[in-house]
């Protein structure tokens, strides 16, 4: 059976790229990871506001110092801040440690957006030269995109889909023991003439 050469070479470069970042890791020094989320919140008023959080982790050996986000990926044409702000700093980040960072824009414009990772710069003190890590991207987000409304009903429906059967086994269960445990009228009746 003959090899394909482009799932061979897919294979070999994985394998060069974790035996590379694990040897990173494994070096007395941080290794910083980000991940970049962010999702869409739809206000009453038609507004739509983009919420942003970036979770940053040491996964290194030793802490990084200085460590400082930013995220200038969102344009001030098409996005405005409405709470926290783009760029954070801490004074260290130890090794095994996570922090957190999360910010609120509202969109003033309709459109697909591909946000760019956010750069993180950490200082190592066994170097001198400013390190640097990205986050990962976000995926494409439909910013004011005409969706349907909400029926009222959609609640419900999700709800029956996920807990319908619990619920139609719960309800043959009391209706079981309801009826053997409750007299029944013939018995009952048959019950009352053998006394006399």
């Amino acid at each position: 059976m003959a090899k394909n050469p482009i799932s061979s070479a897919l294979i070999s470069a994985v394998v060069v790229l974790l035996l590379f970042t694990s040897a990173l890791a494994s070096s007395d020094s941080p290794f910083i990871l980000s991940h970049k989320k962010a999702s869409l919140n739809r206000l009453k008023s038609g507004a739509e506001r983009v919420s942003v959080s970036i979770d940053i982790y040491n996964q290194g050996s030793s802490t990084a110092y200085d460590v400082s986000l930013s995220d200038e990926s969102w344009p001030q044409d098409i996005f405005h801040v409405v709470s926290g702000n783009t760029s954070k700093s801490w004074e260290r980040l130890d090794a095994g440690g996570i922090v957190s960072h999360s910010f609120e824009l509202e969109a003033k414009e309709k459109g697909i957006f591909n946000g760019a990772p956010a750069l993180i710069t950490f200082r190592i003190p066994t170097k001198a030269a400013l390190q640097e890590s990205y986050s990962t991207p976000i995926l494409p987000l439909d910013v004011l995109a005409d969706r349907p409304p909400e029926n009222k009903f959609d609640s419900v429906k999700r709800l029956l889909a996920k807990y319908g059967s619990l619920i139609s086994v719960v309800s043959i269960v009391v209706l079981f023991v309801y009826l053997v445990a409750s007299p029944s009228k013939s018995g009952a009746a048959k019950g009352g003439k053998k006394k006399r």
